[in-house]
């Protein structure tokens, strides 16, 4: 074998093999690239140390004739009759731990077994059988024919003790993610620049963040300087103000109590900016529990900094939408103003794969805006806090937690066992709450004299009559069903079963009828609840937790051009809330309306109901990822890969995608079907995708309503069972003769 290793190889525009890929400059590129992520958190020893061990594997002869003879460079190389793939990534971790002894080298080697499968679990305890770290190992022992210079590099690197002492729970596991994520990015990053030179043009170079924070102050001047003279206006320049001044003050955890019309968006990030400037951080990242939200206030702030400046990251993001420069930078967040949702934010703090953690160094360093956070899912939010308070306690993050109805996040006795919570939670507007509910008020919540009896869909369905402008909220879309087949023609239906693309429609047409002052009648899901910017003169809200109500009520008289408040109507509905943590929502918030007098829009309930409320939960951690990640002390045993399968903020395994035929998909779905499946096509068909329950899918399927085009990809075949009205038809009504009658 010769002396010149390899670590990949490729063809040039002409097809011709093009000068391959030096293994020992990949390595130090990618420890160098390493080094240099990982110092953000006190770790740049241990992130060059996984940078020159990840690909040590290649060194050895029989990987680099596997590598010549799967790709053709070396027509007469042979794997000595060995077919499939060969494994390299294991032969680093087992040289770590050789090098740098169990305790030191097993922590490096869960990141470098795992670089491009995902970090494994330690055993087969919890199900990975042969994907497990400990058994890649035994299979794995043998290191001589190794190159020598690996071991030369890596004897250069002085790692003595971790950054910190951990404490128990999660902050190692964190810590071990964190590092992964350094080298799966850097090994990507330098990959790419030998394989694309092009992409690799492409990223980095935006501006700083005193840059923006210019174009951000020059904007806001304009806007301020533009704007009518009215109290409104005062406020939202007093909660601005604020902002800029509490960003001053040392990292931590913040939060933004201000209702609806108070300009929480823009107020968000000027403290975001000035609080990045203040501390030297890198980005400003945006968590955003729905992609609705999202579009909505993407674009004010996009206007408000530099839209080049400004990237999204969630599934309902179509590439027809973005530049190549942005997706790139979608990979690792590497860009001032990152935009996602809550599932992709939490699901990549808990997650194996290299995709879904390569940007999660990238965290580091950031203010993060956690918008409308008491939909944080309940059964989840032990693992979620103290993931969040070690970022600020380790990796320099900044939280701020921004919505009306404040979650009570702070430590507490839950069942008896200590919940810790979030510390220090500071409020930016601390001594203002009371007067900014009492000024930005602008509707009455009205509740049943009878808290405990039923009304039928019937007679609420009388009450919205009365009403040329009114929304009506339920629980459930069986509920939404019913009441909306009482209601008269031309009445507007609103549900999870209506497509992505469906839903904005509608949302359109219902805001222009409403600044028409044309009649429109609502019935919604939830879905409208958060951040769904319409403006009712009155909201019916079906008894649910006191969040909901409040965030129902936010849809009225949202932007106060009512001469007198708007009215908000709670009645207890015929059918109650799902079971589990809705109805347990639903029960927390009859027994506090039960008190005589009790004002649903007093912000100091939000902290006894979010209290009670965890009180009620079955568990904080439901499904054990503490357990999964807290090691042992013998074997420093973790189950990254099974802790990542099992945090699942959406349950999917109950639910089946299908895509839908409305508007554009026909296209797209005639597309899919000749052409098969590209990156951009299933960006496009996410905005024409329904989730509906695994029985509701298996009838279709068994009607022959629904089709699988490709492997796991589902399509409605059927025009018939998409109402444009009411969207995928999914009960007893679809199979009704008369939906097949035409006229």
């Amino acid at each position: 074998m010769s002396e010149k290793y390899f670590a990949h190889v490729k063809k040039d525009a002409q097809g011709q093999w093009d000068l391959p890929h030096d293994l020992r400059a990949h390595l130090l590129g990618t420890a160098s690239l390493a080094e240099a992520s990982a110092a953000k958190f006190g770790s740049g020893e241990w992130g060059r140390a996984l940078g020159l061990a990840h690909d040590a594997g290649k060194a050895r002869d029989l990987w680099q004739s596997y590598l010549r003879h799967k790709s053709g460079y070396d027509e007469d190389a042979h794997l000595e009759g060995k077919k499939g793939k060969e494994p390299h990534a294991i032969y680093g971790a087992v040289l770590l731990e050789k090098l740098f002894g169990k305790q030191i080298g097993r922590l490096l080697a869960y990141g470098v077994a795992g670089h491009h499968a995902g970090l494994p679990d330690w055993s087969g305890a919890e199900g990975a059988g042969a994907a497990s770290l400990e058994y890649q190992k035994n299979q794995s022992r043998c290191l001589g024919d190794i190159a020598p210079f690996v071991g030369e590099e890596l004897s250069r690197v002085k790692i003595a003790a971790p950054p910190w002492k951990f404490a128990r729970g999660l902050d190692l596991s964190l810590w071990v993610r964190m590092l992964y994520s350094v080298l799966v990015d850097a090994d990507f990053l330098d990959t790419e620049a030998y394989m694309d030179e092009g992409r690799t043009a492409l990223r980095g170079c935006y501006d700083p963040i005193p840059v923006l924070l210019g174009n951000f102050n020059a904007y806001m001047k304009e806007l301020e300087d533009g704007a009518p003279q009215n109290k409104l206006n005062d406020i939202r320049r007093e909660v601005g103000g604020r902002c800029r001044q509490m960003a001053q003050e040392p990292q931590g955890v913040f939060s933004l109590s201000v209702p609806t019309g108070g300009g929480k968006t823009l107020s968000s990030l000027a403290f975001g900016l000035e609080h990045a400037h203040r501390h030297d951080l890198d980005r400003i990242i945006y968590v955003i529990p729905y992609t609705s939200i999202i579009e909505q206030n993407v674009e004010v702030i996009r206007s408000a900094v530099d839209p080049l400046q400004v990237i999204e990251h969630h599934s309902g993001l179509d590439d027809d939408a973005t530049t190549a420069k942005s997706r790139l930078a979608a990979e690792n967040w590497d860009a001032p103003v990152v935009v996602t949702t809550t599932v992709q934010f939490f699901e990549s703090l808990f997650a194996a794969h290299s995709s879904r953690c390569r940007k999660l160094h990238n965290i580091c360093n950031s203010v993060v805006v956690l918008d409308e956070a008491q939909l944080l899912p309940v059964e989840y939010l032990e693992p979620i806090l103290q993931t969040m308070q070690l970022l600020v306690d380790r990796y320099r993050v900044t939280f701020v937690i921004c919505t009306a109805t404040q979650p009570a996040f702070g430590p507490r006795l839950i069942n008896g066992k200590m919940f810790k919570g979030l510390r220090d939670v500071r409020e930016i507007m601390e001594g203002e709450v009371d007067n900014l509910h009492h000024t930005l008020r602008r509707v009455n919540i009205r509740l049943p004299t009878d808290l405990t009896t039923a009304s039928e869909w019937t007679e609420i369905a009388a009450e919205i009559i009365k009403h040329h402008q009114v929304l009506c909220v339920v629980s459930d879309r069986t509920s939404c069903r019913e009441l909306y087949s009482l209601l008269p023609e031309g009445t507007v239906h609103l549900s999870a079963l209506m497509c992505g693309q469906h839903r904005s429609t509608v949302i359109a047409e219902i805001k222009e009828k409403l600044a028409k002052n044309e009649q429109v009648r609502v019935v919604s899901t939830q879905l409208v609840e958060a951040g769904v910017d319409l403006d009712f003169p009155v909201v019916y809200r079906a008894l649910a937790g006191l969040d909901s109500i409040v965030q129902a009520a936010g849809r009225c008289n949202r932007e106060g051009k009512l001469k007198n408040l708007g009215t908000v109507h709670v009645f207890v509905p015929p059918r109650r809330a799902p079971a589990g943590i809705l109805r347990k929502a639903a029960d927390t918030a009859r027994g506090l309306f039960g008190v005589a007098h009790v004002d649903p829009l007093d912000h100091t309930l939000f902290q006894k109901y979010f209290s009670e409320l965890y009180w009620k939960a079955n568990s904080l951690d439901a499904v054990g990822i503490i357990g999964l990640l807290e090691p042992d002390q013998s074997e420093c045993a973790m189950f990254f890969r099974t802790a990542a399968a099992k945090f699942k903020l959406i349950d999917e395994s109950m639910q089946r995608s299908v895509i839908v035929p409305y508007g554009d998909s026909k296209t797209f779905i005639a597309e899919l079907r000749s052409r098969g499946l590209s990156r951009r096509l299933g960006r496009s068909l996410q905005r024409y995708m329904v989730n509906i329950y695994l029985h509701e899918f298996n009838a279709m399927l068994k009607s022959g309503l629904i089709e699988e085009v490709l492997p796991f990809i589902y399509v409605v075949t059927s025009d018939v069972a998409y109402c444009p009205i009411r969207g995928l038809l999914v009960d007893a009504e679809l199979y009704h003769p008369e939906q097949f009658i035409i006229d």
